[in-house]
């Protein structure tokens, strides 16, 4: 499933589109702490987040990420946008909370992440 279908199917909203709505997601990651983003998702996951912050861009880029997914209606600072932009890296908004995001995105049939 690519980000294209994913953004339609749950109403998600471009903030900055780096790699495309187009790339094909591995699976989904959730987590606000970065470190741990860091250690455990892989290339292609889609990370469902509530950090705002421009460090985010940095861990999606470092782990080569699908995209960055800002939960319960948050948006990024100025500064993370302009770092997605810079970096490539495509930023979505969702209206829902994180759990219930997580939750639909399973029920398209994206995996989580395997150890």
């Amino acid at each position: 499933m690519n980000l294209r279908q994913i953004a339609q199917e749950l109403g998600l909203e471009v903030r900055a589109c780096g790699n495309a709505l187009e790339t094909e997601v591995q699976g989904g990651y959730a987590s606000d702490i970065i470190s741990d983003v860091l250690a455990n998702a892989r290339k292609g996951t889609l990370w469902i987040t509530h950090q705002r912050h421009p460090n985010i861009v940095a861990a999606a880029v470092l782990r080569e990420l699908a995209a960055i997914v800002l939960a319960n209606r948050r948006e990024p600072e100025e500064e993370t946008l302009r770092k997605a932009r810079e970096e490539n890296v495509t930023l979505l908004v969702s209206s829902l909370p994180a759990y219930e995001l997580a939750g639909r995105l399973h029920g398209l049939g994206l995996p989580g992440v395997k150890k």
